[in-house]
């Protein structure tokens, strides 16, 4: 009964080429959720142990088949170079902000980098690794944001919750921090005066990190 449920599992995850809950798929072998589990975690060691060019990926509640990383040196030999995104010091900041207080608006964002983030948010939702996640229901109802299944591939990581533990309280220190790297400064007294100082360097920043801004 396993080795068929294998099979069967194995046949919808290639034909679906995206990720399949559990659920959908114990439906698919008209048996329980727990079982189907099991049987998709032995798949996933299967895979591992054989030394296939595929492995199976667990993306929160949903599995995906995908390539082997090794393989990827002889794949683009075949076909054409994937578009490859450099994610900065800045969209890694941003980033991560975002997978640890999701679903969190831009504001919330920038209260805590301490600088505008529209930039950053825009290129993580064209390189996909953030989707919005709806409005609040608050006045000007903001839209949230939260990372993506491609969040947990790039990384990679089955679950939000194998997210390092990270002391959230830090985040005056993490603002501080960009406001060094770019010359900003939030303080309404000395603003003028250190931003004076900086030189331009915010604009410089942004530049050089990312020239298609």
């Amino acid at each position: 009964m396993l080795e068929k449920n294998l099979t069967i599992l194995e046949g919808i995850l290639f034909a679906s080429g995206d990720p399949v809950n559990t659920e959908d798929l114990a439906g698919a072998l008209e048996c329980g959720t727990e079982e189907t589990a099991a049987a998709l975690r032995a798949l996933q060691a299967h895979y591992e142990e054989e030394g296939h060019g595929i492995r199976l990926l667990r993306l929160e509640d949903a599995w995906q088949l995908t390539t082997d990383p090794s393989v990827f040196p002889s794949l683009i030999k075949l076909v054409s170079r994937p578009k490859r995104y450099r994610l900065t010091e800045v969209l890694l900041e941003t980033l991560s902000i975002i997978a640890y207080k999701q679903p969190i608006t831009r504001a919330e964002i920038e209260r805590i980098r301490g600088v505008s983030c529209t930039h950053a948010i825009e290129r993580l939702t064209e390189y996909g690794l953030i989707e919005e996640a709806g409005r609040l229901q608050t006045p000007g109802r903001p839209m949230t944001y939260k990372t993506t299944d491609e969040f947990l591939r790039h990384f990679p990581i089955e679950t939000l919750d194998n997210l390092p533990d990270i002391d959230l309280a830090e985040e005056e220190e993490i603002r501080r921090n960009v406001q060094d790297e770019v010359g900003v400064y939030t303080e309404d007294a000395d603003r003028s005066e250190k931003n004076a100082a900086a030189g331009g360097r915010h604009d410089a920043v942004y530049a050089e990190e990312d020239p298609d801004a």
